[in-house]
């Protein structure tokens, strides 16, 4: 039975007390600092790097969670998508951040 897009819940293997990655929350949070990342002119390196997790969760949602490519996909991708969101946040707050403290 497909489940809708909203309330897909993809377990991610190899993550802590098995928790639950939700798939469109990720999605949403990738394609904003995406967007944050261009408009404050980050690192093209940092950019595309959100730009192709943000794509290819783009892509993945629109699967069924227990289809092939969504099994094979999902837990690398969620984890390049979190060091990609992770290093956005460090050069935000090393760029952004301080700057606007110093103000």
């Amino acid at each position: 039975m497909p489940t809708s897009k909203a309330n897909r819940r993809i377990a991610l293997r190899g993550r802590p007390s098995g928790s639950e990655l939700n798939l469109s929350h990720l999605r949403r949070e990738t394609r904003t600092a995406l967007e944050l990342a261009v408009v404050a002119l980050a690192p093209s390196e940092l950019i595309n790097g959100l730009a192709a997790c943000a794509g290819l969760l783009e892509a993945l949602i629109e699967l069924p969670a227990d289809s092939p490519p969504a099994l094979a996909l999902i837990p690398g991708l969620a984890e390049r998508t979190r060091t990609a969101l992770d290093q956005w946040g460090a050069w935000r707050h090393d760029h952004l951040e301080k700057k606007l403290a110093r103000s």
